[in-house]
């Protein structure tokens, strides 16, 4: 008889195999040679989360086999170069121009007189007719990382440092609310950190370990720590903002006003004649478009802004509705705002969905999960921009990554009427 940890293990060397393909082929994303490959990794990944649903507790071997495979996977991509026009290019550029004086919200990267400010890696970036979007925590974070080492590179090795910090918060986490410390394979096993963190290099994964703290120190009644840290995560990108309601009365005032400084003081450099800049951030949600067919919908009948607004308000809502009905916290509480938020917003590349990774160990967010791998055609688009086509996610593509997370949360809602004593939540409660 086959046991659950010889099942994960195969299932962990078919990850292992098919990861090591695709980061071999990272300079075709979107090409065939890459989506099968990767498309193989995300169904070994979800039948590994069935595994870990069906068996309590898996061995420490089983944990440290798990862990040492994901890490060899990340290095292949960490060695691989980002793509030529991926935002990381940006990030050098931010941090650069913060070093030498200048403010990245006011400077066009694509001015004539910034020539000499360049450098190979970022004269590659993309959108360069434009400022930076950026909030100032992400602004921060390039400017320590580029003074170290001004490189693409180095940018990836510290986001790989925040993916390592999130494990070990996250096995802390596990170990506190006594919940199967293999539950963090559920994260370090899941395909975008390779290609999103190891791969390309996304900022995202930063602000998602700040998410996390704040959550590991509301388990502790750190309400000081998960106040800044929840401000400090707001400041690297807005995303989590629709949390807010899951910290009502569950942190002092004192320590939001705490936090609010410290993000207002994150500013200070960046202020220009008093006022706080927003770079390109308004061009980007009026006509940044991208895997956005409720957005779509919302633009028929509202300007883009009231759009994004509405998007920023149903992750509110859900964050309200979850604070009323689960008065113990559980990590699903953050997760599904920042998903139903994201669901309604102009642009949602498959990065955007590391913020939720942390928090993805239950029953109830298997939709969640299910949309991290069935979002991976998306990708497809950067093969149809490679040979001139529009950037636009095809129809069929939307439908599958849509419909397979739709789907599954039916059976989930049906197997909840039919099930009643379905467990609502994950073990990791706070108070």
């Amino acid at each position: 008889m086959v046991t659950p940890s010889r099942r994960v293990y195969g299932l962990g060397a078919i990850m292992l195999v098919a990861l090591t393909i695709c980061s071999r082929n990272f300079g075709r994303m979107g090409d065939r040679s890459f989506m099968i490959p990767l498309t193989v990794a995300g169904l070994a990944y979800l039948l590994a989360i069935r595994e870990f649903l069906s068996t309590a507790r898996f061995t420490k071997r089983v944990i440290v086999v798990g862990l040492l495979l994901a890490a060899v996977w990340n290095l292949l991509f960490l060695l691989t170069p980002p793509g030529p026009d991926d935002d990381i290019h940006r990030y050098v550029w931010d941090g650069r121009v913060q070093r030498y004086g200048s403010n990245p919200y006011i400077l066009v990267p694509s001015d004539p007189a910034l020539g000499a400010l360049h450098t190979p890696e970022t004269r590659a970036m993309n959108n360069p007719d434009l400022p930076s979007p950026y909030p100032a925590g992400s602004e921060l974070f390039f400017r320590a990382v580029t003074a170290i080492h001004e490189s693409v590179f180095a940018l990836k090795v510290a986001f790989a440092v925040c993916d390592l910090g999130i494990v070990l918060v996250l096995l802390d986490v596990l170990r506190g609310s006594r919940q199967g410390a293999h539950w963090v394979l559920a994260y370090a096993w899941n395909p975008l950190l390779a290609t999103e963190v190891a791969g390309s290099g996304h900022v995202d994964i930063v602000g998602a370990l700040l998410l996390l703290v704040s959550f590991a120190a509301l388990m502790r009644r750190w309400r000081a720590l998960a106040a800044l840290a929840f401000g400090l995560a707001v400041a690297v990108k807005l995303l989590p903002i629709v949390l807010l309601p899951l910290y009502w009365r569950r942190v002092r005032v004192r320590d939001s006003l705490l936090a609010a400084i410290v993000v207002a003081l994150l500013y200070l450099p960046f202020l220009n004649h008093g006022r706080i800049p927003l770079g390109s951030l308004g061009t980007y949600v009026q006509s940044f478009r991208f895997n956005d067919p409720v957005f779509r919908v919302l633009e028929r009948v509202v300007a883009p802004q009231l759009g994004a607004g509405l998007a920023v308000i149903v992750g509110f809502l859900t964050a309200l509705w979850l604070r009323h009905t689960s008065p113990e916290r559980s990590s699903d509480s953050f997760a599904w705002p920042m998903a139903a938020s994201l669901l309604c917003a102009p642009v949602v590349y498959p990065w955007y969905l590391l913020w939720l990774l942390p928090f993805l160990r239950s029953i109830p967010t298997l939709p969640l999960v299910i949309w991290t791998v069935s979002i991976i055609p998306t990708y497809y688009v950067w093969y149809l921009r490679a040979l001139g086509r529009p950037w636009l996610v095809p129809g069929w593509a939307m439908l599958l990554e849509y419909g397979s997370v739709a789907t599954a949360a039916a059976i989930l809602v049906l197997h909840r009427i039919t099930r009643p004593s379905l467990p609502r939540c994950s073990p990791d409660r706070v108070g």
